[in-house]
């Protein structure tokens, strides 16, 4: 009789043994997956395997201005019936994300106050888990001219002269287009209307103003190390320039502006003799946009004040152009 039992016993005691062991598995299974799916509802940085489909940002300026809003959209690469919608952000040198409260749609509306803001939108399936997420956008915020208001004043035309320095040729180095291409083609009637809202002009007389201003037959201008091209009708002409000082102007209003003066080093009959540079900097600084007078009499191009053609950088679009014309 005891040897009948053995194998009786022996055969109990293995199907004890893997049950206990089906029973683990089970357990590690259901752990695994109800921790995917808080994840799922996370600010976690890796998207899980329910990711189906990308996402891209749309809306996002070059730069804003402090106060400025941000408007971006978020785009599906494909449709989904899935409308559960999060948009985080991060500040620079933060490790972890934050959900941005109210906005819970596949579009995002804040105000610029952070520079180096990162900003993502994530889509969620029925069952919280990821279904998609964007890479981070990251917003920048470049005030130009300064946002204290010793800088709007001297934005304004309202500076001593002990204020005023010499500036390199630097300062403007760069790929610039003209604005006046914009004009023509009507991207800038919103930003004439805005200044008829606040101003003692219509807006057609605002356009009129301004198309007298940005007339010019020189599309681009490239400025490296000291040398100036302009392109002009598909032509390129080039030239050296050395600084020849700077002018203090008064205008009608009271304002004032500053003229840096760059004189031709080697004479050229393509280029002009003198080119000078207003952009509402009276000191050393990187310019994000510029007016630029050019001709052969110094003093005489002094007296230009309402043909003043009007250059920003070249990678910029319309709609870059307007916001930052908005802005001033």
């Amino acid at each position: 009789m005891f040897i009948l039992k053995r194998p009786y016993l022996y055969l109990s005691v293995l199907a004890l043994s893997l049950a206990l062991v089906a029973c683990q598995d089970s357990e590690k299974t259901a752990t695994t997956n109800s921790t995917s799916a808080e994840e799922g509802e996370s600010t976690n940085d890796n998207a899980t395997s329910a990711e189906t489909a990308d996402i891209a940002i749309d809306g996002l300026g070059d730069h804003y201005h402090t106060g400025d809003t941000i408007e971006l959209a978020a785009v599906l690469s494909e449709d989904a019936d899935y409308d559960h919608w999060h948009w985080y952000t991060r500040e620079s040198g933060q490790s972890e994300w934050e959900v941005e409260s109210g906005q819970e749609g596949d579009t995002f509306s804040g105000e610029a106050s952070v520079d180096g803001l990162e900003i993502k939108a994530a889509l969620y399936n029925d069952n919280h888990e990821v279904f998609a997420e964007s890479e981070p956008v990251t917003i920048v915020i470049d005030d130009h001219h300064g946002n204290d208001e010793e800088s709007k004043q001297i934005y304004q035309g309202y500076f001593d002269d002990d204020q005023v320095a010499d500036r390199e040729l630097t300062d403007w180095e760069g790929d610039w287009q003209s604005v006046y291409p914009y004009l023509l083609n009507g991207d800038l009637d919103e930003v004439f209307a805005h200044k008829a809202e606040e101003g003692d002009m219509t807006a057609e007389e605002y356009k009129d103003y301004y198309t007298e201003g940005y007339v010019t037959d020189v599309e681009r201008i490239v400025i490296d190390h000291g040398n100036v091209t302009f392109y002009k009708d598909g032509e390129e002409f080039s030239g050296d320039y050395e600084y020849d000082g700077y002018e203090i102007l008064t205008y009608e209003k009271g304002n004032r502006g500053v003229r840096f003066i760059y004189k031709l080093a080697e004479k050229s009959n393509e280029m002009p003799q003198y080119i000078q540079f207003s952009d509402h900097i009276i000191s050393p600084q990187k310019s994000s946009h510029f007016h630029l007078y050019w001709g052969d009499d110094r003093e005489k191009l002094l007296e230009e004040v309402t043909h003043w053609p009007t250059y920003y950088p070249s990678n910029l679009d319309g709609d870059d152009i307007v916001r930052d014309q908005l802005a001033h």
